[in-house]
């Protein structure tokens, strides 16, 4: 979908929009609180289901057989953090889940056997980062993981039997980035930085890595290029490829002549993703996800089973998981204004069946559309984006909004990230507090190419966000919103974004919402994780070198900490005190720094946080503080915070009072 056009001659006739006070005010904790059922799975041998549900307010992992799948059961234990990333042994003889301490990041992995519920630490190392390095479809019982006990910059590769727990080492890790490992959990290939700024790859034969690299990218392949697995047999190694070419496409290579050929590519985005064949490894199909994401088949009988799901799913749909005899697929499906379903297929009888609704609470909740648009920037970088607009101010035939509303800039995080079309929850939120809400893939943002991320090169703070300032006034033109009503939100980098926003351009935004966002980006480049530093080379490349005279003074510049006298907009910054990428002193030096110079900024840090808030009742209570923020300063509704801080451990560190309601939420806390 194009741009809307705003020319009078393409106007249809007067949409009638309600009046905001008659949308029913969505619950914060519909939206943000746990899902009834989410991250559904089949076993690979097809006896059992599972999902993630709460036990006792906290996120677990729960199976139940395939054959009676009432007969449900929780096999793990989380009490305090939830469990948000979890999967099946290739045997199926045991659930895997990986879990961090307060949100350091330093994932350990679990293990819970299926039979008999016992449940061990398979990884029981401190200060300690899993990988997962290598999985086979022939050997079951054993997977390869990467460990970085010994020096927390690199992984070592281990064997781990995952029945009996044992370890055994394969490779020491003597400065690589990673591995990549065949079928039969043989190391063929080793992956390191380069001085160019990309990657080089060797062979490794028998444990033994090859003198000199086979391949090798620069700087501007590093972030669209990378090997994506072999065949069974280990004939194949696909790669995902921009060598030669703008977007990356998908590439087949013949392991023993070394002949390639292209499987699938598209001038518009990157190959995004592939579906394989549960045995052979062979691609089946592939996807490209320009403005909306497509599934195109290379085999026919998967042609047909995506076919079906086109005809008999509403919105969009992703397969999530597969038998291994692929008879039955656990199907995602995003009908985007309603809540999200997930389906159990049988391809052989060619039947879908309700497996659970994620949010039951948000049936028949007033859901608003999210539109696909195109918009250019000044230089004529042409930006994928998405709006969506509130009931208020419903969009008419040509997508036009029916009148102009508060906006919210919502910024995502990377910046080597992207935003996609469907059901956003913060889209949803926002939009039923009456605003309208963009979120713009700038420059740098990945899938649309080499070219779109190396524009963003030693842009952060500059092209970057001139790209956030033209999609604002592409929403004014538009009369989506007027000049003075747009507020800029966003995390990681789009909380750098947000202050960046006050700092350099201070009357372009009402207010600002950063949520663990750098504030130095020398400080920032200083303190990475150490398992980051081996890539420190593209961060340098990308953002500046603060070894060269130059490269320091450009971090400098782009620093919202520099320039933090010159913000007068009011502004509201969150972060998890065990952040391992943005540290906490990102936050407390730009707090430090404006209250210095008496500039109001409301802070609110959370103890038991890292990187963003896995805590629903920390998520909840922030937006509860950020909606009444909203509402005071940009003219929105808010639900009222209410009790929203008693289930949380959030600290306002300063600037209560700038928050309506948030000083007699805080005593209210205090007397229960």
């Amino acid at each position: 979908m194009t741009a809307p056009t705003n020319s009078a001659a393409a106007r249809s006739a007067p949409v009638s929009t309600p009046d905001l006070a008659r949308v029913p005010l969505i619950p914060r904790s519909a939206l943000f609180g746990n899902p009834t059922r989410a991250a559904g799975k089949i076993s690979p041998d097809g006896e059992w289901l599972s999902w993630l549900a709460p036990k006792d307010g906290v996120l677990n992992v729960w199976i139940a057989p395939c054959s009676d799948p009432a007969d449900a059961r929780v096999m793990t234990a989380a009490s305090d953090r939830p469990i948000r990333q979890y999967f099946w042994a290739p045997d199926s003889r045991s659930l895997l889940y990986i879990q961090d301490k307060g949100g350091d990041e330093n994932f350990l992995l679990y293990g819970v056997d299926v039979a008999s519920g016992e449940e061990r630490t398979l990884t029981p190392f401190e200060n300690t980062r899993v990988q997962i390095a290598g999985a086979s479809e022939t050997i079951r019982d054993r997977i390869l993981v990467g460990l970085n006990n010994r020096d927390p910059q690199y992984h070592d590769i281990w064997m781990l039997d995952l029945n009996t727990g044992a370890l055994i080492e394969v490779m020491r890790n003597e400065g690589f980035a990673g591995f990549l490992s065949d079928d039969s959990l043989a190391i063929r290939m080793a992956i390191k930085p380069n001085e160019a700024g990309g990657m080089d790859y060797f062979a490794v034969d028998n444990g033994k890595v090859a003198e000199e690299p086979s391949e090798s990218t620069g700087l501007a392949d590093s972030l669209t290029t990378s090997p994506a697995g072999y065949t069974t047999d280990g004939g194949i190694l696909y790669w995902i490829d921009s060598r030669g070419r703008n977007t990356a496409a998908l590439i087949a290579e013949d392991t023993k002549s070394g002949e390639r050929r292209v499987i699938a590519e598209d001038d518009r985005a990157d190959i995004g993703g592939a579906m394989q064949d549960q045995q052979t490894g062979e691609v089946q199909a592939y996807s490209v996800n320009y403005l909306r994401n497509e599934w195109t088949a290379l085999d026919p009988d998967i042609g047909k089973s995506l076919d079906f799901l086109r005809d008999n799913l509403k919105g969009d749909f992703g397969v999530q998981s597969r038998t291994r005899d692929d008879t039955r697929w656990i199907v995602a499906n995003d009908p985007l204004t309603e809540p999200a379903q997930t389906w159990i297929y049988d391809r052989v009888a060619g039947t879908l069946t309700p497996f659970y609704t994620a949010r039951p609470e948000l049936e028949g909740a007033p859901l608003q559309p999210m539109q696909a648009c195109e918009i250019t920037a000044r230089d004529g970088l042409v930006l994928p984006s998405y709006l969506t607009l509130p009931a208020s101010s419903a969009a008419d035939a040509q997508g036009n909004p029916t009148r102009a509303v508060p906006m919210v800039l919502l910024v995502h995080g990377g910046p080597w990230a992207r935003d996609a079309y469907g059901f956003n929850g913060t889209h949803q939120w926002l939009a039923n507090r009456g605003y309208a809400v963009l979120s713009v893939n700038f420059r740098g943002s990945t899938g649309f190419g080499k070219s779109f991320i190396s524009a963003g090169d030693l842009e952060w703070g500059k092209a970057m966000h001139d790209d956030l300032l033209d999609a604002v006034a592409w929403a004014v033109e538009r009369g989506v919103t007027g000049s003075d009503t747009v507020a800029i939100m966003g995390g990681s980098y789009g909380g750098y974004a947000t202050l960046a926003g006050l700092a350099f351009t201070p009357e372009v935004f009402a207010c600002g919402v950063d949520i663990v966002g750098p504030s130095n980006l020398q400080t920032l480049l200083e303190t990475i994780p150490p398992y980051w530093v081996p890539m420190i080379r593209q961060f340098h490349d990308r953002m500046g070198n603060p070894n060269t005279e130059e490269g320091l003074a450009l971090l400098k510049e782009r620093s919202p900490l520099h320039s933090a006298e010159d913000i007068v907009r009011p502004l509201l910054i969150a972060q998890g005190a065990n952040d391992p990428r943005v540290n906490q002193a990102e936050s407390d030096q730009i707090v430090d720094a404006m209250r210095t110079r008496d500039i109001p900024v409301t802070y609110v840090l959370y103890p038991d946080e890292g990187h963003g808030f896995a805590k629903p009742a920390n998520n909840i209570a922030f937006n509860a503080i950020a909606e009444n923020f909203l509402a005071q300063f940009l003219g929105g509704r808010a639900e009222a915070i209410g009790d929203a801080l008693h289930h949380a451990t959030a600290e306002i560190v300063t600037g209560a009072e700038y928050v309506e309601g948030l000083v007699a939420a805080q005593i209210g806390r205090k007397k229960t």
